[in-house]
């Protein structure tokens, strides 16, 4: 996930997490195209989620998250991140490249309500 948030620099990068939903756990993530091709907003090309969503169920599994990074601001949902949820049961995962170190975090965005959650690394 932060190597491909760098390599999208100075755009914002994002990408899916695939995993199983019940135990609420990542397996892969999928780096995705931002189509458009902004340091601001990220929108994910519909046919790579296309792809990651038909590959992830072959898999018994399904998308579970949404990654995206934040290239001049703190890791925390921005008002249009939030509007644009497209899930409330997703995980929607941060990564600032504000600062030299990557900062990365994940929320959970229900309804308006962002909640952070703990991030495991896997």
């Amino acid at each position: 996930m932060i190597a491909h948030a760098y390599d999208c620099y100075p755009y914002e990068a994002c990408g899916l997490l695939v995993g199983d939903a019940t135990a609420r756990r990542a397996v892969r993530f999928v780096p995705t195209t931002n189509v458009a091709a902004s340091a601001r907003i990220y929108t994910i090309d519909a046919k790579e989620h296309l792809v990651a969503e038909r590959a992830a169920e072959a898999d018994g599994l399904e998308i579970i998250g949404v990654v995206h990074s934040h290239t001049h601001s703190e890791p925390y949902p921005s008002p249009t991140d939030v509007a644009q949820a497209p899930d409330p049961e997703w995980s929607y995962i941060i990564v600032s490249l504000k600062r030299g170190l990557p900062e990365t975090r994940s929320y959970r965005l229900v309804n308006g309500t962002i909640a952070e959650e703990t991030l495991v690394p896997v």
